[in-house]
């Protein structure tokens, strides 16, 4: 195969890759990329909201970071990324493509075994909460305002509680406390002094109707609960 392209701007596509190599999706989103490339798009949508919330906050971290494929994204934005995920295969799996651009520390920590184990402006959780039982869901938010700056703040996604019934057979099972809208807001409440819903549907972020959203995204700030 030759090592050139007929229009010279692309031949630094070329260069990269004999330098670096072609980057690895993730091992999730490589199943994602196979299975319905379309969910990408929305995955990535959620981080790009992320990063541009927290842009400029100096030390920002992720609970429950699965692969991290989307971290890059946040990175982009902070001065500094800590994601940390309770099944180190994923973290192993993460430091193995790791990137000198884009530095990110990896950890295994289980945040309901306890908080992290320092003190952050900014954290971000996605598609975690739902996977968690409704007797555990106190421990969850109370260890992640413990891990946060007095003036910290968070934001958190889940699928709704309407969009399960379209969800596939496999994602319902391991969503055990999905929430309407109202009750996701209210529940943070207790934790947060301010909580700002966002509906998602598709990669579309906006603030319609959070019944007919398939996704919500929950901006929260100066946590309440500090030990």
């Amino acid at each position: 195969m030759p090592k050139h392209t007929k229009d010279p701007v692309n031949q630094s596509l070329i260069d990269l890759e004999e330098t670096i190599g072609l980057q690895s999706l993730g091992v999730m989103n490589n199943a994602v990329w196979y299975e319905d490339p379309k969910r990408l798009v929305f995955t990535l949508a959620r981080y790009k909201f992320i990063a541009k919330m927290f842009s400029g906050k100096s030390d920002v971290a992720e609970i429950g970071c699965g692969d991290g494929f989307g971290a890059r994204i946040v990175r982009q934005e902070v001065e500094k990324l800590l994601i940390t995920d309770y099944d180190s295969f994923f973290i192993e799996k993460f430091k193995q493509q790791i990137s000198e651009k884009w530095p990110i520390e990896a950890k295994v920590h289980d945040i309901l075994a306890g908080p992290l184990h320092k003190k952050v402006d900014a954290i971000y959780s996605l598609d975690v909460i739902e996977h968690i039982h409704q007797e555990l869901e106190k421990i969850f938010i109370n260890n992640l305002c413990l891990s946060l700056r007095d003036n910290g703040s968070a934001i958190i996604g889940m699928p709704s509680l309407e969009s399960q019934k379209y969800a596939s057979f496999g994602s319902r099972a391991g969503h055990v406390n999905c929430k309407s809208g109202n009750e996701f807001q209210d529940f943070l409440c207790q934790y947060f002094e301010h909580v700002f819903l966002f509906s998602m549907n598709d990669e579309v972020v906006h603030t319609g109707f959070s019944k007919m959203a398939h996704y919500l995204l929950a901006l929260c700030v100066t946590p309440k609960y500090r030990g």
